[in-house]
């Protein structure tokens, strides 16, 4: 991942610097990185910042009206894959304006975070506490696989370290949302982070569309396809759309799964802070301006809120205060806001961003994918889970 001795060239896989202010580290959405932030109150107060919401938001939420439909009729797709189809078609037939990005960018992000909070209500701490140590093995072996090969394809195709190492972490643990939370433990480039952002959502969206079908053809069960997709698949946006196409039992595994996992990030970026303490300081360069500054990390900020919402509503339902007869609903309730920030995920696309991004990254962000697959499948069969 990273190391004291190599400073690689700019090769054909290394990014150019982008104008101040053309991307910023994306949450745990999937979606290209973008700036700046407008989905988050400014100076204009609360009520301001909800009604600039208000268009984005209502547009995604009527794509996944129709994307629900279009599931129905078509199960094996799904609400949640066809709101990011639906989403990407409208994004390349008609840029959606400036009017519409805040409540777009709240969608991607907000929405789906409240969907995973809102799955918390029909699962237990039980249930959690099993899920998560039963796919551990499975979890730090595909970790390990794609950091490794993260360091040594990337050397090779010429890539440099940061960018390498950001999307191996994007990669291995949680996508967007890991990227944004190593950026200024190593101080990478703005550039490279958009780059790994971008090449991280190419992934992402390949595995919600061919991973669902896959675990058909391979017939897996509903608990092998949600630790499948729990470890295998980048970010918790992908994780909920593949496993809920696949079925609602899935859903709920590979969530666990995902969540489990998104803690290890805390322990990486620990790692990554003591590599970069010891590294000898760069040579000044050009880029040098451009590159945002290692500074100290606070475990806190590293543990999503939704995590802790997830597991609060569990702790709510493990003490039956859920009734029963809610589950269904609230299930329902979770797939549509699922679809709503998929929508928003296929509207915020941007093909320039991604084909800037150029061949290098995005092949090794291809190799590390199929890897993660691999490694995830191999183990799964050899532990007999399948």
């Amino acid at each position: 991942m990273t190391d004291d001795s190599d400073v690689s060239p700019p090769a054909h896989g290394s990014p150019r610097p982008a104008p101040p202010g053309s991307a910023t580290a994306a949450e745990d959405t999937g979606a290209p990185a973008q700036a700046p932030d407008t989905s988050r109150p400014s100076g204009r107060g609360v009520s301001g910042a909800v009604l600039s919401r208000l268009p984005g938001l209502a547009l995604a939420v009527a794509i996944a009206a129709v994307a629900t439909v279009l599931g129905r009729l078509m199960p094996v797709v799904g609400g949640p894959v066809s709101g990011i189809v639906l989403g990407v078609l409208v994004a390349v037939a008609v840029r959606p304006q400036a009017v519409l990005r805040p409540g777009i960018a709240f969608a991607g992000r907000g929405v789906l975070q409240t969907a995973v909070v809102v799955l918390g209500a029909q699962l237990s701490l039980g249930q959690i506490m099993k899920v998560g140590l039963g796919s551990l093995p499975v979890m730090l072996v595909t970790l390990a696989a794609c950091l490794a090969a993260a360091y040594w394809l990337g050397r090779r195709l010429g890539i440099v370290r940061d960018l390498r190492t950001l999307i191996g972490v994007g990669t291995g643990i949680c996508g967007a949302s890991a990227i944004a939370a190593v950026t200024p433990v190593i101080g990478a480039m703005e550039a490279e982070v958009a780059y790994a952002v971008s090449t991280i959502f190419v992934f992402n969206v390949a595995a919600v569309l061919t991973f669902p079908f896959l675990g058909h053809l391979l017939d897996m069960s509903q608990h092998a396809f949600g630790l499948f997709a729990g470890t295998a698949v980048n970010d918790m946006s992908s994780v909920v759309a593949a496993a809920t196409t696949f079925g609602g039992p899935a859903a709920d595994y590979a969530v666990v799964v995902k969540l489990a996992r998104t803690l290890l990030i805390i322990p990486i970026c620990l790692g990554l802070a003591a590599l970069v303490r010891r590294r000898t300081a760069a040579t000044a360069n050009a880029a040098e301006a451009d590159r945002t500054e290692p500074r100290r990390i606070r475990v806190g900020r590293l543990i999503p809120w939704f995590l802790v919402g997830f597991i609060a509503l569990a702790a709510v339902n493990t003490a039956g205060l859920v009734p029963q007869a809610a589950h269904e609903p609230l299930s329902t309730l979770a797939v549509f806001l699922i679809t709503v920030a998929l929508s928003a995920i296929g509207l915020s696309t941007e093909p320039a961003k991604l084909r800037r991004a150029g061949p290098a990254p995005l092949l090794l962000g291809g190799l590390l994918w199929l890897v993660v697959s691999a490694t995830s499948l191999g183990l799964q069969y050899l532990l007999g889970h399948f």
